[in-house]
């Protein structure tokens, strides 16, 4: 479903208020953590750098499933993550990432609408 659907990231500014963006470069990692390239360094690459923790919801409105991931971040910004995201962007056409951000999920949530919405699953 990541790789197929759009994330959504959300993190929290240091008064508490709520950012959500989207960002389509957002993939598989590993079994625990998900990675997305930061480009614009905006609002929620300015949150991590804040120490926000993160969300990423994505959901396929075809089969009414989706998940919310809950993670804390990480960024990089000089080591083999970051060559390998600015040589996906080259391919891609796109400019090369600020940083790349790794999320080490900690729970995942379920979004199927029904009974389990809203659900810790993991």
């Amino acid at each position: 479903m990541i790789a197929t659907q759009q994330c959504f990231i959300g993190t929290v500014d240091a008064e508490g208020a709520p950012n959500v963006a989207p960002k389509r470069s957002t993939r598989v990692l590993t079994d625990d953590s998900l990675i997305f390239s930061e480009g614009t360094g905006g609002t929620t690459y300015a949150n991590i750098l804040r120490g926000s923790k993160v969300s990423v919801a994505v959901v396929n409105r075809e089969i009414l499933n989706g998940f919310r991931f809950i993670g804390n971040p990480s960024l990089h910004d000089s080591d083999d993550l970051y060559e390998q995201a600015v040589a996906l962007s080259e391919e891609r056409g796109m400019p090369a990432p600020l940083a790349v951000v790794v999320i080490h999920i900690t729970e995942i949530h379920s979004l199927k609408p029904g009974p389990t919405a809203g659900k810790k699953i993991v």
